[in-house]
C-alpha cells in the first residue's frame, strides 16, 4: 500500500517554519522526510513566489512567513496560508525531540 498524506511537503515546510522561525534546513529536511536538497528546493519555491522570506542572522538563516498569501490551488480560491497555519498551529518544533 502506497503511503500518502493530506498535506504536501511545501505545506509541512511552512508548518515547520512556523512553528521555529530559526529552524536548521537538516532539520526541516528529517520533519518533513525530505533530503536537504529537496527541502532546500521547497524552501526556495516557497521564497520565490512570496510566502516566506529568510534573513541571514549569523551562520543561520531565520524565516518569516507571509500569512496573506494565498493558497495555490483553484479549490482553495479565497483562503491564505494564514488559515493553514492556525488550523495546524503547534508547539515550536524541536528536531532533538525534547519536550
Amino acid at each position: 500500500m502506497a503511503q500518502w498524506t493530506f498535506l504536501t511537503n511545501h505545506a509541512h515546510v511552512l508548518l515547520c517554519v512556523a512553528a521555529n522561525p530559526e529552524i536548521r534546513l537538516k532539520d526541516i529536511a528529517t520533519l518533513v522526510g525530505v533530503t536537504e536538497r529537496a527541502a532546500l528546493r521547497i524552501v526556495g519555491e516557497l521564497e520565490a513566489e512570496g510566502y516566506l522570506s529568510r534573513e541571514r542572522v549569523g551562520r543561520r538563516n531565520v524565516y518569516r512567513l507571509n500569512p496573506d498569501r494565498p493558497l495555490r490551488h483553484p479549490l482553495d480560491k479565497g483562503h491564505h496560508i494564514g488559515e493553514l497555519l492556525e488550523a495546524f498551529a503547534a508547539e515550536p518544533v524541536d528536531p532533538d525531540g525534547a519536550a
